[in-house]
C-alpha cells in the first residue's frame, strides 16, 4: 500500500460500493467526492446525490459534495460535439474538478468509481484521468474495477439506495431507451 490518501471521485452509489473494497488495498484513507453535473434531469441528481449520501452514513466514510446542479455548464461545454467529443468533456469535467479537491486538501492521488463500470470506455477514463493528472499535478491511479460490479450493484440493492438505468446525462438516456417500446 503506497498510498496514505486516495480522493475518489464517485459517479454514484453503486459503483462507490464497489470501488471501496479496492481502493482499500490501495490506500490508508479513501475519501469519496460526488461531482456530476452530467446528470439529468434534476430529479436523477437529486436520487444519486441522495444515494451516495446515504451510502457515506451508512458506512461511516467520509465523501465531500459537490451539491450544486451544474447542467447550465455542462450543456455548455458539450453541446455540438459529437459522443465520443462528448464523453471525453464530461470525463474531463469530473476529474479535474476532483483532481482539483485533492490537491487543494493533500491527497496523495485521486481516481474515480466510474472504473467499476462495465458500461465505461476505460481506456477514455483513464486517458483523461491521466491529462487531468498531468495538468494539475496530481498522480491519477487507475484500477480496473469492472469485477466489482455486481458486488457494488447487490450492496447498493441490500442497502435500498437508489439504482438508476442509464449513465447520467440526457444523451446516455436517450440511448439508453431510444429502442425501447412504450404502450
Amino acid at each position: 500500500m503506497a498510498l496514505k490518501r486516495l480522493l475518489c471521485h464517485v459517479c454514484c452509489a453503486q459503483c462507490y460500493l464497489g470501488a471501496l473494497p479496492v481502493l482499500g488495498r490501495e490506500a490508508e484513507q479513501v475519501e469519496g467526492f460526488f461531482y456530476n453535473p452530467n446528470i439529468m434531469p434534476l430529479l436523477e441528481f437529486r436520487r444519486r446525490l441522495k444515494g451516495v449520501e446515504t451510502a457515506a452514513e451508512q458506512l461511516k466514510v467520509p465523501v465531500h459534495f459537490e451539491r450544486g446542479y451544474g447542467m447550465e455548464e455542462f450543456l455548455r461545454r458539450v453541446a455540438g460535439l459529437e459522443a465520443a467529443g462528448r464523453h471525453r468533456m464530461c470525463m474531463v469535467m469530473r476529474l479535474k474538478k476532483a483532481a482539483e479537491y485533492a490537491r487543494e486538501h493533500g491527497f496523495d492521488a485521486f481516481t474515480t468509481s466510474l472504473l467499476v463500470s462495465k458500461h465505461q470506455l476505460h481506456e477514455e477514463v483513464r486517458e483523461a484521468g491521466e491529462e487531468v493528472a498531468k495538468d494539475l499535478g496530481v498522480p491519477f491511479l487507475y484500477v480496473d474495477m469492472r469485477g466489482q460490479a455486481e458486488a457494488g450493484h447487490a450492496e447498493a440493492k441490500r442497502r435500498h439506495l437508489y439504482l438508476q438505468q442509464y449513465c447520467g446525462c440526457v444523451y446516455s438516456e436517450y440511448e439508453r431507451y431510444k429502442d425501447a417500446k412504450f404502450i
